[in-house]
């Protein structure tokens, strides 16, 4: 299967690919053709997320790599050496994520603020700076953040998880402006782009939870596929865009 797909010859690498959604995006990509390098903070994780990735399309290249994104310099030297080690990188799909609420505005946790700031800001700070230039050296670079609907319209016992959602949109759409500038008169030849979901699901939370309808919730294996789909679209079509996959609040 590998070699025939849509991202045949292209090098993806995976931010936060242990979870359930890291998981299906690294199923996704190897089936479009695509050599996968993923990483995560927990090597057992990774390592079963890359294994079943590896066994599901037998032609693919799908390795782990168990990288600390919060440092600066390990993000920059896993960059470089997936440049090195496979000659081009033509994506980084950004899956790191982690969630903490409170029941009232004013119960709101100070220190749930500087877990999120950390995990779901400092984390894609660190992989677009380190990224950026690998990226707009392909003639098909994508950077991919996966975001939340309540960036845009935060309640009040969420004000950390969405006011930290909502930076890391807009330093993503920074990045897509430093695309959109690199690419001159004839516009960008790479982009980055924003899917937003209310929540995701997958096939163990429904087991868990037979009877819960998960309304407006999306699939894991439908973000792979609209994770895929980013490469569909010529980049100045997608660059510096919101992607939603659940409806806009």
């Amino acid at each position: 299967m590998a070699g025939n797909g849509a991202l045949s010859g292209a090098v993806i690498a995976v931010a936060g690919a242990g979870g359930p959604a890291g998981r299906a995006a690294l199923l996704r990509l190897a089936e479009a053709g695509a050599t996968v390098i993923g990483s995560d903070n927990d090597p057992e994780r990774l390592a079963e997320a890359v294994d079943a990735a590896s066994y599901a399309h037998g032609g693919a290249t799908v390795v782990g790599d168990t990288v600390d994104l919060l440092d600066r310099e390990a993000t920059r030297d896993w960059a470089n050496r997936i440049e090195k080690d496979f000659g081009r990188v033509d994506g980084l799909v950004h899956l790191v994520g982690g969630w903490r609420g409170s029941e009232t505005f004013v119960k709101t946790s100070l220190d749930d603020w500087d877990f999120l700031e950390l995990l779901l800001i400092r984390t894609v700070q660190h992989t677009s700076l380190a990224f950026f230039e690998g990226l707009q050296r392909s003639e098909r670079g994508r950077y991919v953040l996966i975001s939340a609907a309540g960036a845009s319209k935060p309640t009040a016992g969420n004000a950390s998880y969405a006011a930290a959602k909502a930076a890391a949109e807009a330093w993503t759409l920074a990045l897509a402006d430093a695309f959109r500038k690199a690419g001159g008169p004839e516009g960008p030849t790479s982009a980055a782009a924003i899917l937003v979901v209310k929540a995701l699901v997958h096939d163990a939370m429904r087991a868990e939870r037979p009877h819960a309808k998960f309304a407006g919730f999306t699939d894991v294996k439908d973000l792979a596929d609209a994770v895929v789909g980013v490469w569909d679209k010529p980049a100045p079509e997608v660059n510096g865009t919101r992607l939603w996959l659940t409806e806009k609040p």
